[in-house]
């Protein structure tokens, strides 16, 4: 992984403050520690920190296409790229470095931005064509490597991180609270929304086009599962099996490509435990494990990884992790967050990073995914117990079904939570000033996913979507995986999130993925003979650390301000009533919060607060 940042000037090309530029890119230096490059010419500034990890030597960015007309700069992998680059050169192109990246340029010129479809890989780049003076950015298709974006005074700047767009003289920083209203409905924020107003996130999936003054946004990607009986499941279990395993090992053994050391985190769960056991089939090297274990024994995995650890060979680096250091990583967990978090589990992901960068290991794989594309969480196992819906006809439930029917176009379908029953809790725990104009910033008040690819899909299938759409790809891979790797230089690789075994898992039977009420049934059927059995008798085990619960138990005076009754007026966003309420209720003897079915209120609170300080956000009041 690396950063980019850049700008382009939509109506005049007048010259390029390339100290700007230069600012702007060494915001990004946790992401690329080992090199800098940059290209401008009137009207355009492009800048590039590297993380180097294929051709150290030779790839450094910008790259170019043989006459220097097109430039591009990526942050991320392009792992199908020795095939890429065969046909390139078959069709007379000639390459200058050995790096991965320099496929786009040449892609491009060849046919512009329809090679999209052609990549295997997560990234997120900027090609500059000087010739006609276009400037086409693109996403990877599942969102892993993030891209925000602005346009204002009539120039579009964009960055890997906010913080890099926000060393711009015309940007402004300034709350949005659709945003905020996000992270309290769903796991996190969801693209194109960010925490910065006129501040954007290119969705997974989509490029953006600066053409001729024009910014035009297309969607070249977009999970689409069969609708109901358009596919006819009739091959015998054997044939998914055997393809989802070929498919696995391929997707490891590419994401194995590095001239640096390559790792991987081992929780001593199933989707941990098969990379690490596929690595070893690939690889006779010892390679370097990361692991989280904590001292309460209730929650710690600590046996299964090291179980899996032997299994494999692997050289074990187990990080004990202690719950008082949670507040000391709070706000530099924010820093890179750039958002307000509902749970503090990011601070383990950090502690991870940390230890792999210290063993000098600046690559990891990780297994993000699996539970999205194979029914590992407990909400598809609701589904097929007909929990969905009950079948009331209360007031309250019959506004459910309505609201059901306007946001996922189906009354029948419930996601993470009663919207209407949490409406309720929003009255109560915003200002009472800044809800009188709720309506402005309901982050319910439109569809945030394109509805048509809900209508007629399995049950399963429809939670998958969703799952992708709104819990994985800015939250999971977003600021949980991406941001807390790079926060030290890391970068994180996902084998379930390769588009060659996404497309195959779209044509497997809902019923191999969740089989009676055995979620991820496939994986384990793969996993056979790959992991020991005593993992693969586990049921799903869903980590969760402690939240601002414990924090308010240990009582320290910074989190005590955070929260405080002034401080909350003053910021304008929260009722400071309702926090102190919800102060004491966390923290009387014996309070637990029921995760992941209640949102750790206080959290978000405490983060927002942490968040406005960490990039100094005006208050509402």
């Amino acid at each position: 992984m690396c950063g980019i940042a850049g700008f382009i000037n939509l109506e005049e090309a007048s010259p390029v403050d390339e100290a700007l530029l230069v600012r702007m890119t060494n915001t990004l230096i946790h992401r690329g520690p080992d090199s800098a490059g940059y290209f401008s010419e009137p009207g355009v500034g492009l800048g590039f920190r590297r993380l180097a990890i294929i051709d150290p030597v030779g790839g450094d960015q910008p790259l170019g296409n043989e006459d220097g007309t097109i430039v591009s700069i990526c942050n991320g992998e392009i792992f199908n790229y020795r095939e890429l680059r065969a046909a390139l050169i078959q069709r007379g192109h000639t390459f200058k470095t050995n790096c991965d990246i320099e496929v786009l340029p040449h892609l491009y010129e060849d046919s512009e931005a329809a090679f999209l479809n052609e990549l295997n890989g997560q990234f997120a780049f900027a090609i500059y064509d000087r010739t006609r003076r276009r400037l086409l950015l693109a996403r990877d298709h599942f969102g892993i490597n993030p891209l925000f974006y602005t346009i204002v005074g009539g120039v579009l700047i964009f960055a890997s991180e906010i913080k890099a767009i926000l060393q711009h003289p015309l940007v402004r920083p300034e709350l949005n609270l659709t945003g905020l209203d996000q992270i309290l409905s769903f796991p996190g924020l969801v693209s194109p929304q960010t925490m910065f107003k006129g501040v954007f996130s290119l969705k997974s999936g989509q490029s953006l086009l600066v053409s001729n003054g024009v910014v035009r946004i297309n969607e070249y990607w977009d999970l689409d599962y069969p609708l109901d009986g358009e596919v006819s499941y009739d091959r015998p279990e054997s044939y998914y099996v055997d393809e989802l395993a070929s498919l696995f090992e391929r997707s490891v053994a590419y994401r194995l490509q590095a001239d640096v050391p390559v790792g991987f985190y081992l929780s001593g769960g199933l989707d941990s435990s098969m990379i690490a056991a596929m690595i070893s089939r690939l690889s006779t090297q010892s390679r370097h494990a990361f692991s989280i274990s904590f001292s309460e024994a209730a929650i710690s995995e600590r046996k299964y990884h090291r179980l899996m650890a032997q299994h494999v060979n692997a050289d074990q680096h187990d990080i004990n992790f202690g719950w008082q250091e949670i507040s000391g990583r709070l706000r530099d967990m924010i820093y890179h967050c750039e958002c307000p978090v509902k749970e503090t589990y990011n601070t383990c992901s950090m502690a991870l990073s940390e230890a792999a960068r210290r063993e000098g290991v600046p690559v990891v794989l990780t297994g993000e995914g699996a539970d999205e594309l194979f029914a590992g969480y407990v909400g598809y196992r609701f589904d097929s117990l007909g929990l969905r819906n009950g079948k009331r006809s209360d007031v309250e439930t019959l506004l459910e079904e309505e609201f059901r029917e306007r946001f996922w176009g189906d009354k029948d379908l419930f996601y993470e939570a009663a919207h209407t029953g949490l409406t309720e809790i929003k009255s109560e725990l915003y200002a009472a000033d800044l809800y009188k104009s709720f309506e402005e910033f309901d982050c319910l008040a439109t569809p945030l996913v394109n509805t048509e690819r809900l209508k007629k899909r399995h049950p399963i299938h429809q939670r998958s979507y969703l799952d992708f759409k709104l819990r994985l790809s800015d939250h999971l891979i977003g600021d949980h995986g991406d941001r807390m790797a790079l926060a030290n230089s890391v970068e994180a690789r996902y084998p379930f999130l390769d588009i060659n075994l996404i497309e195959f898992s779209r044509t497997i039977p809902p019923n191999l993925k969740l089989n009676g009420y055995v979620e991820k049934y496939i994986l384990r059927k793969v996993a056979e003979g790959l992991v020991p059995s005593q993992i693969l008798a586990r049921e799903k085990y869903g980590f969760h650390a402690p939240g601002s619960p414990y924090l308010m138990r240990r009582n320290e005076a910074w989190i005590n301000d955070q929260l405080s009754f002034d401080r909350i007026r003053r910021q304008g966003v929260f009722n400071p009533d309702a926090i102190e309420r919800l102060k004491k209720q966390y923290t009387r003897e014996g309070f637990t919060l029921n995760l992941p079915f209640e949102s750790d209120l206080l959290a978000i609170v405490l983060t927002f607060g942490i968040f406005l300080d960490t990039f100094e956000l005006p208050s509402l009041n």
